[in-house]
């Protein structure tokens, strides 16, 4: 039974989705701030916690200074954020706090669950495929220093290794999977986020920008992950 942290300070709103996280399955974890859900996290109780569902607008510290506490503690838990409102603004700095996904409240019970279904399957175990189930050689390919084992789901770069939250490294393997070609944003959205019907470029663009900060000398000039306007990303490296 997944385990999900729900840090969310309007009781009602929180009460609800516990009520329907629980008759979908899901053990629950609730925080009414976010120091509440981070010394939660450090503790006992947050050994099990497989998800963070994480409302931006929170008393004292707030949603953003929250996810960037949780990527640089646990960075492969997958965070999906609340915001109250549209505001791309807010998505977008969301986002670029290490966000995995985001819904806009009110969220409905089947749109929220969707959402977590597909943030777990994107930590799950990456498939093997094609040219990747061959053998040991095909698994392990070095990309002028950058090293991408698809079997054990590690990259390092120049021998150091790169922690890398499992969308990051989702959209990495798509890329790599077949460089120098292509992929819009939509295809990266129905692959890794599993959007085929409610799609977003900011999340695309703002997994590119984390994952650039991890594996590009210079982000501003990548090498590796190579921006093609008007169409998509492309696996280098130049």
């Amino acid at each position: 039974m997944p385990h999900v942290l729900l840090i969310e300070d309007d009781a009602s709103v929180r009460d609800g989705m516990e009520l329907v996280l629980r008759r979908h399955g899901y053990g629950v974890e609730t925080a009414a701030t976010g120091e509440q859900a981070l010394a939660l996290l450090a503790g006992e109780r947050g050994a099990r916690v497989e998800l963070a569902v994480l409302d931006l607008m929170l008393p004292g510290m707030d949603g953003f200074e929250v996810c960037r506490r949780i990527r640089a503690w646990a960075p492969k838990l997958p965070v999906i954020m609340l915001t109250a409102r549209g505001d791309d603004r807010d998505i977008v700095t969301g986002l670029e706090a290490g966000a995995d996904d985001y819904v806009v409240k009110p969220v409905t019970a089947p749109v929220l669950e969707a959402r977590i279904r597909a943030a777990l399957r994107r930590a799950e175990p990456y498939p093997r495929q094609g040219a990747d189930a061959q053998g040991p050689d095909a698994d392990r390919t070095d990309h002028a220093g950058l090293v991408i084992d698809r079997a054990g789901l590690t990259v390092t770069k120049h021998g150091a290794a790169l922690a890398l939250p499992p969308t990051e490294l989702r959209v990495l393997l798509e890329l790599s999977a077949s460089p120098g070609r292509v992929l819009t944003r939509d295809q990266l959205l129905a692959s890794v986020w599993d959007h085929n019907f409610l799609g977003d470029s900011r999340l695309v663009d703002a997994a590119v920008g984390r994952l650039r900060a991890k594996i590009e000398d210079v982000p501003a000039r990548p090498r590796y992950v190579q921006t093609v306007r008007g169409f998509g990303y492309r696996f280098g490296p130049l």
